[in-house]
């Protein structure tokens, strides 16, 4: 299958500026293309894995990816899907981002014998002359056409800086710096991105005078309106000090029913025919799905031992059932178990139990169980080496669980 209908059959494509040209250069070239992270924090999150994931597909395809670090661009702040101007970070900071994100992006892409380049702007837009720039480049730009972009147009009532309104000239010119070095004929990013990404195709014909190409993903929501990878403790990072590889693990586990399918396309690489089927399923029945899901991203972020380990550590807390939701976990300090717990203030602490007196006759009747097993003296204590990867299963009952994680 050519790549190019492989990602349209994925979702991965929300629009392109010549559908038909593009496709039959992917069916009969290699090509150079490329995706700009800019370096805003320590890490990557997974709404940049739908960007990695699709430059992983072109590698495989035999295409050549570029994977430029936005360390200029970063000293100006994107304005796209903002309602105010981004917090300005210094040089350092930029710099030492950078490097954690190039450190992540090589355990994605291979960048062995010139398969693939990590390039950073820096290089070319620290030392700009900035009126030889105005005269060489900005001569091509039409104000009124950047004020209708969607990433400008939405910030006119809000306020929109100076500074911020030179973004879209500085992503350009990467486009164009990249043509002339690299050769490179497309640029992909967010939807959010492309009236940025449509500028550096239209500077590359009027600078050069040769066609290049724009494709965006969509910007993934869940099912229920939410952005993809935010949860109520904030981004889903792909830095396992950030988020564990079991909460990583935990997430796509969590993912709505109707979301798994999308997932399943998006995030992992299993084929086409395989993901298919399970279209027709509901409910329980999609429960190995989850886990395939689950499985899949995060050996591909963290890899497969820890996918493993994850994976292991999940069905030894739930069985066969779904995995901790946020909802349901209790987050405490390791400190809190440095002598040991009890465990009837434990439950009292988790929520299972309104008060310690209520923990107790529940512990008496044999309705306490901390990591499925069930605990017979009211003087049992729970201590750091009862937790598994920083978590720790309790149920009440026969239903209500809870999860303790330490951090």
């Amino acid at each position: 299958m050519n790549v190019y209908d492989e990602l349209h059959a994925r979702g991965f494509i929300q629009q392109v500026s010549d559908e038909a040209a593009l496709r039959k250069i992917l069916s009969e070239e290699k090509i150079t293309c490329y995706i700009g992270f800019d370096p805003t924090a320590t890490s990557l999150h997974v709404g940049n894995l739908l960007q990695i994931k699709l430059l992983m597909h072109l590698q495989r395809a035999g295409h050549r990816p570029i994977a430029l670090s936005g360390s200029g661009t970063t000293m100006i702040g994107d304005p796209s899907g903002r309602t105010e101007l981004r917090q300005m970070l210094t040089r350092e900071q930029i710099q030492a981002n950078s490097e954690k994100i190039r450190q992540q992006l090589s355990r994605f892409i291979s960048f062995e014998h010139g398969r693939a380049l990590l390039e950073d702007n820096a290089e070319w837009l620290l030392p700009l002359n900035y009126i030889e720039f105005l005269r060489d480049i900005g001569r091509h730009f039409s104000v009124n056409r950047m004020l209708a972009a969607e990433a400008y147009k939405a910030r006119l009532e809000s306020g929109l800086s100076f500074i911020e309104f030179n973004y879209q000239l500085l992503q350009a010119y990467d486009f164009l710096i990249l043509y002339r070095r690299h050769g490179c004929r497309l640029q992909m990013g967010g939807n959010d991105q492309w009236g940025n990404i449509l500028a550096g195709v239209e500077l590359v014909r009027r600078v050069e005078g040769n066609e290049v190409f724009a494709l965006t993903t969509p910007l993934l929501t869940t099912a229920s309106g939410q952005k993809m990878g935010k949860t109520a403790k904030g981004a889903l990072w792909l830095d396992a000090e950030r988020v564990s590889p079991y909460d990583f693990y935990q997430y796509w586990i969590n993912v709505d029913d109707r979301d798994v399918v999308k997932l399943l396309y998006l995030y992992t690489f299993l084929p086409l025919e395989e993901i298919a089927p399970h279209k027709k399923l509901e409910g329980a029945d999609l429960r190995a799905a989850k886990e395939a899901l689950a499985f899949e991203v995060t050996a591909i972020v963290h890899g497969k031992e820890e996918a493993e380990r994850a994976k292991q550590t999940a069905h030894e807390l739930f069985g066969e059932t779904a995995g901790a939701s946020e909802e349901n976990t209790v987050k405490m300090a390791a400190g809190d178990f440095k002598d040991g717990m009890r465990v009837i203030d434990l439950f009292h602490a988790a929520g299972l139990a309104s008060t310690k007196s209520e923990a107790r006759r529940l512990l008496v009747q044999g309705g306490c169980y901390v990591n499925r097993r069930r605990i017979e003296s009211i003087e049992e204590s729970v201590t750091l080496e009862d937790f598994e990867n920083n978590h720790l299963l309790l149920r009440a009952g026969k239903k209500r669980y809870k999860t303790v994680a330490v951090g």
